[in-house]
Formats: structure tokens, sequence, C-alpha cells
């Protein structure tokens, strides 16, 4: 019973500064534009720029 007085207010501040982590993300601008870098990936020139003699 006594680790249950230690355990629940750490799991409450981890829980508190994961929520704040995320409101942070939200309103900094995040997620704003995840279409653009998911094309990005797509639009990657996968050749090899070598120079033939």
């Amino acid at each position: 019973m006594d680790a249950l007085f230690l355990l629940l207010p750490i799991s409450l501040l981890f829980v508190l500064g994961i929520g704040v982590a995320f409101w942070w993300a939200i309103f900094a601008g995040q997620f704003d534009d995840t279409r653009d870098a998911a094309n990005a990936v797509l639009d990657d020139d996968d050749r090899t720029h070598t120079e033939t003699p």
C-alpha cells in the first residue's frame, strides 16, 4: 500500500507532463503540414548521381 502512495503521484505527473507536451505541440504548429512531409518521401530521387566518362 505504501508503494501506491509513491507511484500514484509520479504517474499523475507523467500524465500531466505528456498532456502539456502534446498541448504545446498542437499550438506550436507541429501538426500543421503533415501531408508535405509524407509526400517528400515519395518524391525522393533514389537514383545515384555518378558521372560516366
